[in-house]
């Protein structure tokens, strides 16, 4: 293992190959721990390429605490929403909320869902339902933040404490906060040797289980902590359980001898071993998130004034307190840090729109936690989408089940064009395998092309083989042509040039 991902520090075809292999968590932590920082961030940045990892940046913001007007709550969410950042529901604050304004604590969750349409991933959730703590953790100024690390516990000498009585109130409504839900966030930090930080690994396992039963993606909250043992016990643990991505948290829960090392280190490590191929932070000072981003990381979790996560990433030591805005802070390193490419940094409300239309039309049944050859069709997000108003509102031409349809029809035959050799390409081979004769893809990335010309070809009874970057060419050789991209422009834009091709959107 240390061989080859040293190769692939500047190969993606050898990380290619480590994402054919059985990856043992500790073989891969060693391996990543013995490269340089430098190397560290390149081998990351190759593990959030299409299709080793999730290529997009992008923001989940906290918009809720404890002491906040429910007028601010919803004006706070309208605002993520229309920037089309994924709001962090902090389950005790909106309960808190709530009742404060004489309402369920479930009637507020409602209440968000219907004035927006975003993902919603939903934190500080355990057996019962949201959790309650006593005003001292809810109204933490975030004093471990803002003294920095070593940590050595809370400074306040507060623990996890919970106010039993009034979570088991909400137990009637908890499979309704999750089935509002897109995520649901469980926390590792315990198996890690933070027992006073968070919920037992038995109660993550419970809810778990509740938000599998309801279809939503799960998240693994996890520590830096000492950059190397602590990060083998959290990785397990979230593998062990099944989760889909991993939340790492660095700040002063990073006690690595080298702090900026052991996150660039972490996030690469995750980006090799997370099943949904999202890696994120709840909690990175700001040279952390500018190393992190270099090294791969998807998402930041970012905050409205007064809710933790709003001072928790992009600031440091002696500035981390509650009452920062953390969102606008956060959105400028990731500008700084992240060059745009086809998506902007970080990715906005098309870019969902895009994103629901690719799982719409390549059928939720087909799409992960499903595989194709020899990984994942698409992403967490693309199991979370499926649980938004967003995927309900936007609309598909046709699906791959229409163009089974066609190929059963004879519209669709011998030998088939697919610009675009993304994952939505992969399902389309998938479904009409048999039915034609074989397969171009074209892609203007040559590695997209490549990668994913050996995938299907491991996979179908078709052939499949390359277009060589070369639209025209593939259109020239093809009998029949099919627009995979969801993006509108893009696929508008194909088509001006090929008026017979079939297209999705």
């Amino acid at each position: 293992m240390h061989d080859i991902i040293r190769e692939a520090i500047n190969d993606p075809e050898a990380a290619w190959e480590i994402i054919k292999m059985d990856r043992n968590v500790t073989e891969v932590v060693d391996a990543v721990s013995d490269l340089s920082r430098e190397d560290k961030i390149k081998l990351g940045a190759t593990f959030k390429r299409f299709p080793l990892g999730c290529d997009l940046t992008e923001l989940i913001v906290g918009t809720c605490a404890s002491d906040l007007e429910r007028m601010d709550l919803l004006g706070n969410c309208m605002v993520a929403d229309a920037i089309g950042a994924t709001i962090h529901v902090c389950a005790y604050a909106f309960a808190d909320i709530a009742e404060n304004y004489g309402m369920r604590p479930v009637e507020l969750m409602r209440e968000v869902r219907e004035i927006t349409e975003v993902p919603l991933d939903l934190d500080h959730f355990g057996r019962y339902g949201p959790m309650r703590f006593p005003p001292s953790i809810t109204g933490c100024g975030g004093q471990c933040y803002l003294e920095g690390p070593p940590f050595q516990g809370c400074p306040r000498e507060r623990i996890h404490s919970r106010l039993i009585d009034r979570e088991k109130e909400g137990l009637p409504d908890r499979e309704e906060w999750v089935e509002l839900a897109s995520s649901v966030a469980v926390n590792l930090t315990p198996v890690q040797g933070a027992d006073t930080h968070a919920a037992p690994l038995r109660e993550a396992e419970e809810v778990l289980e509740i938000a599998r039963k309801h279809g939503k993606g799960v998240e693994a909250i996890m520590f830096v902590g000492d950059g190397y043992e602590d990060l083998i016990s959290g990785f397990e643990a979230g593998l062990e359980m099944g989760v889909d991505v991993f939340v790492i948290e660095g700040g002063p829960f990073n006690l690595a001898g080298n702090r900026l090392d052991a996150f660039a280190g972490a996030v690469a490590a995750a980006r090799i071993l997370t099943p949904g191929k999202i890696v994120a932070t709840n909690g990175a000072y700001e040279d952390e998130c500018r190393i992190g981003l270099r090294a791969g990381l998807n998402a930041i979790i970012t905050g409205f004034p007064r809710n933790h996560h709003g001072y928790m990433c992009g600031y440091s030591p002696g500035t981390a307190r509650r009452g920062r805005f953390g969102l606008p802070r956060v959105m400028k390193i990731m500008r700084d840090e992240v060059p745009a490419g086809l998506t902007p940094v970080p990715v906005q409300k098309p870019q969902l729109e895009a994103l629901a239309a690719a799982v719409k039309a390549s059928g939720t049944e087909n799409v992960y936690p499903e595989r194709i050859g020899y990984t994942y069709v698409g992403d967490a997000h693309w199991a979370c989408l499926p649980s938004t108003p967003i995927y309900e509102r936007v609309r598909v031409k046709r699906d791959v089940n229409g163009l089974v349809e066609m190929a059963e029809a004879g519209e669709i035959s011998g030998t088939v064009a697919v610009f675009g050799a993304t994952f939505v390409s992969w399902v389309i081979a998938k479904k009409l395998d048999g039915l034609v004769d074989e397969f171009i893809l074209v892609d203007r990335d040559p590695w997209v092309e490549s990668v994913t010309v050996d995938n299907l070809s491991s996979e179908l009874k078709s052939g499949v083989h390359g277009g060589g970057s070369d639209d025209r060419r593939a259109y020239e050789l093809a009998d029949s042509s099919v627009i995979s991209t969801t993006i509108p422009q893009i696929s508008a834009g194909i088509s001006e040039k090929f008026t017979d091709a079939i297209t999705l959107v």
